[in-house]
């Protein structure tokens, strides 16, 4: 009796802190929302609230009208898209090759992520720009796109590590012996259940691209080039003082696509998951 309540309160209490942190998450987007649609006036009080008094879109207009948000949000989704895209395409066979032969390979790919995630941007931003500047890649999105691919990719290849060998060999084994070869085994065995881990990895390279600020601000000069995250500096003063009506707005319609493509994407990781133990 006694160690099933302590199941309950275990289990209350997990509940509990997983509520406190989705409030810490929630509670600054839902104040960015609020901000979005209140008048500047409102904005500037002494004790606003979380609810617009006076709802207005005038933010939105106005935010349209001082930057090019629909340009930038179309570099964004370029290079966030092109890195996603490519990440997954160079860390699908190596994730395979190392989740299924343990070897030196597998000890450098796990050295290799370790030590990349160890390096903060600062570090690394002038010899990269170097290297993109022989390459002439400077102040343009594919150079932006391989960076990002560069960045994301020991991390994603580690993703997809785990998902491989949480698809069990035995099941390649058994299709061997039913007289499938290996590429007809990957394609039919192995790539219906790896079909989520793939979809999440890109969903993290492409967040982790369409987030990305300090790289783009430094490769990338020409106004036109420009992502999201660098044009919504923009409304901050030459003194620092930010224009936070147009701002909140602006920032608000930059959160939308990755909560769109995790809402749609969290759905087919879940049915792909289901489908491919079906298929398997």
């Amino acid at each position: 009796m006694s160690a099933l309540r302590g199941g309950a309160a275990a289990r209350t209490g997990q509940y509990l802190a997983l509520l406190g942190y989705l409030g810490f998450l929630a509670l600054p987007f839902l104040w960015l929302v609020s901000t979005a649609f209140k008048p500047a006036r409102e904005i500037g009080s002494p004790h606003p609230g979380w609810i617009p008094r006076d709802p207005t879109l005038a933010n939105f207009r106005q935010a349209f009208a001082e930057q090019p948000l629909l340009q930038a949000a179309g570099n964004s989704l370029a290079a966030a898209a092109g890195a996603a895209l490519v990440t997954v395409a160079l860390a699908a066979p190596v994730a395979y090759v190392t989740a299924r032969h343990r070897g030196p390979l597998a000890t450098v790919a796990t050295g290799w992520v370790v030590v990349s995630q160890a390096f903060p941007f600062v570090l690394v931003i002038i010899p990269l720009f170097l290297v993109l500047r022989n390459l002439r890649l400077v102040n343009t999105l594919t150079g932006l796109v391989l960076v990002y691919v560069v960045w994301s990719l020991p991390f994603a290849l580690w993703m997809l590590t785990g998902y491989v060998r949480a698809v069990p060999a035995e099941l390649e084994e058994a299709a061997a012996v039913d007289g499938a070869g290996r590429l007809r085994t990957l394609v039919s065995v192995t790539a219906p259940l790896l079909a989520p881990g793939v979809v999440a990895t890109a969903l993290f390279a492409f967040i982790t691209a369409w987030n990305e600020f300090f790289f783009a601000l430094v490769l990338l000069k020409t106004p036109e080039k420009q992502t999201l995250p660098v044009v919504l500096t923009h409304f901050l003063g030459a003194e620092g003082v930010a224009d936070l009506g147009p701002l909140a707005a602006a920032a608000f319609l930059a959160t939308l696509p990755s909560l769109v493509v995790f809402a749609v994407v969290q759905k087919r990781i879940t049915g792909g998951t289901l489908a491919g133990a079906v298929k398997a």
